[in-house]
């Protein structure tokens, strides 16, 4: 889905939020623009292009191998040899293949392998103990919970029981697999809640909350940012270019909050800690409920600020600057565990789904940002990004006159240290500039004076006459009256 921003802000046509395929539900940029129905079937369908290819490629190799083993047999002595070591080979190959499945097997191979699993993955004890007592508890009331269903719903029970014993065994597939399993175990469970028990919609809504609860808690150390992805990486990733983005003033998104109004203030305090508050949670229906909240703080701040109901325009700008300011932890392994693993229909209907879409739609953003998106100069931008300067703080004629004086006086500090940096930055500039000029320009005249020495080489010619003494006789003066000579006066 793509991000345009304008003069006035930044602006996502509501029509791009929803699925690509035009199903009418809200799509996701991890599912390339699909909502999680026609994602499937679209996954579906790759899957079975590439069984279907593979399953050719291994008929079209067992042709040439036949082929070619047939061409081999060129007399029967060759045959006979030939056949021999085939068999010797092919005996050889199916003993080290069952030795070495034993061997996989054996006691001493799983004790070696859950202790070095117990020693690279230890968790502390506190956390043990926390976590087991979140799973009793939660045990305690899923059950609860179905006693109100009589028999379908120790049916409901009988079927979580055997999916989580059945995704015990799968944790070596990969997460997109399992994620694939988990969404046809929730599928299937709806399906058959609808078809045989005849449960009503809304009701199926709160059992399968409840079923994603129940079995989340259990998977969530599993396969949440697992070690086969790049969930890590994308984290620091995307932490690292937040933290790089420190400088963006609200009046560069174009953000309609005014963060001097307290209730406002606190509205943005209670948004930024919502989103962070995100990652400490187990369930995804739990993540989402704190994007939810955090969305709600964000669009009572705009309607304080202007008197009036928020619009998406103004939502999306907000959001994106809330996120920038709380950095929230793990942002991409949130978003990519509430995507695997959430009941499908909270992502493409409703509120959630519609507030799960727009941070999409915001880390998106702030992954590509650039000088355009912020009405900023190339050059600008790059020196705001490299950390050489920031953008000018706020003028103390613009604060109310309910502001704090030291505030003031501190943003007032803060702006003119900004300007003598600045100032300082042209100053060395110069300074090297002309530094660079004069050790040019004295190349230059030493390459001139070395040029005219070479083209015009000094000669010293010997004299062919002295020169003659101050008292000599002087001939052609000989006319000249004699010289003075000092007289004696009597007194």
């Amino acid at each position: 889905m793509s991000l345009k921003s304008e003069r006035r802000g930044i602006h996502v046509d509501q029509s791009e939020l929803l699925c690509k395929k035009g199903c009418g539900y809200y799509g996701n940029p991890a599912w390339q623009g699909f909502c999680s129905k026609c994602w499937r079937e679209e996954y579906q369908k790759a899957r079975q292009r590439q069984i279907q290819e593979d399953w050719e490629l291994a008929e079209r190799l067992q042709r040439e191998e036949d082929e070619a083993f047939a061409s081999s047999q060129s007399s029967q002595g060759a045959q006979s040899l030939t056949f021999s070591k085939f068999e010797e080979k092919k005996t050889n190959e199916k003993t080290r293949k069952v030795t070495t499945v034993k061997k996989f097997f054996s006691a001493s191979s799983r004790v070696g392998s859950k202790k070095e699993i117990q020693e690279s993955k230890a968790p502390s004890p506190s956390i043990n103990r926390q976590t087991s007592i979140e799973t009793d508890r939660v045990t305690k009331e899923f059950i609860e919970f179905l006693k109100t269903f009589h028999k379908i719903g120790q049916e409901i029970y009988k079927q979580t029981k055997m999916f989580l014993e059945g995704m015990h065994y799968k944790r070596d597939l990969s997460i997109e697999e399992q994620s694939e399993c988990t969404q046809d175990f929730y599928q299937n469970v709806a399906e058959r809640m609808q078809t045989r028990g005849k449960v009503p919609p809304e009701r199926v809504e709160k059992v399968m909350d409840q079923i994603e609860k129940y079995i989340m808690i259990r998977l969530y150390k599993h396969v949440f940012c697992p070690e086969t992805t790049d969930d890590e990486k994308k984290d620091l990733a995307i932490q690292k270019r937040i933290r790089a983005l420190h400088w963006v003033t609200p009046q560069m998104l174009c953000v309609p909050v005014n963060e001097e109004i307290p209730e406002v203030s606190d509205m943005v305090v209670k948004a930024i800690t919502d989103i962070i508050e995100m990652d400490s949670k187990r369930v995804p229906r739990d993540k989402l409920a704190c994007i939810t909240r955090c969305s709600k703080h964000i669009f009572n701040a705009i309607k304080i600020t202007k008197n009036e109901p928020a619009s998406a325009d103004d939502f999306l700008p907000t959001l994106i600057y809330i996120v920038l300011k709380g950095n929230p932890p793990r942002l991409q392994s949130n978003i990519q565990y509430i995507t695997r693993f959430c009941n499908p229909s909270r992502l493409m209907t409703g509120e959630d789904g519609y507030y799960f879409t727009n941070l999409c739609c915001a880390v998106a953003f702030i992954e590509k940002l650039d000088a355009q998106s912020l009405n900023l100069s190339q050059e600008d931008f790059d020196r705001y990004m490299s950390g050489q300067t920031s953008p000018r703080k706020q003028e103390s004629e613009s604060w109310s006159p309910e502001a704090c004086l030291g505030v003031k006086q501190m943003y007032k500090n803060l702006d003119l240290l900004s300007q003598l940096n600045e100032r300082q930055e042209r100053i060395m500039n110069e300074a090297k500039k002309l530094e660079k000029d004069l050790i040019d320009w004295t190349d230059g005249i030493a390459k001139e004076v070395q040029d005219i020495v070479e083209k015009y080489p000094l000669e010293i010619k010997p004299l062919n006459q002295p020169l003659a003494a101050i008292d000599s006789e002087n001939v052609e003066n000989d006319k000249l009256p004699p010289p003075l000579q000092p007289q004696v006066y009597a007194g």
